[in-house]
């Protein structure tokens, strides 16, 4: 399926300014999220110290207890690795605001994300 656009993530050659920038903008989000208490302690993607293996970790010793319990388990799995591939970005933009954080932070995030390329952009590439 190598015609499948889908199947390929593109190599971004940001700017040495806009790694600086991507990475305030980081800062920022994770103080104002670990402030207003808005991630939970079971969130583990995308936090420091927390990776997909402390994920399984606590899943596996939640789902043990409660068999030992004597409890019913049910797991439903779900796939959604191109889900913020699809994402609106104005209900990203909204939900962020929501969350409180501020507007020109917000802005900033919503520029960014308009000058990412996208998937039709893959056939109109340039040799570097």
């Amino acid at each position: 399926m190598k015609e499948d656009l889908g199947n390929y993530k593109l190599v971004s050659l940001t700017s040495i300014p806009g790694k600086v920038m991507e990475q305030l903008i980081l800062e920022t989000i994770s103080r104002h999220m670990k402030d207003k208490k808005v991630i939970r302690n079971s969130q583990h993607g995308f936090t420091k110290r927390k990776s997909c293996l402390t994920n399984l970790i606590n899943f596996y010793d939640e789902m043990t207890g409660l068999v030992d319990e004597g409890r019913a388990v049910d797991i439903v799995y779900l796939d959604i690795r191109k889900a913020f591939d699809t994402m609106s970005h104005k209900i990203l933009m909204e939900k962020l605001l929501m969350y409180g954080l501020n507007q020109q932070t917000v802005r900033w995030i919503e520029k960014m994300l308009a000058e990412q390329p996208g998937p039709e952009d893959v056939d109109q590439w340039h040799e570097v």
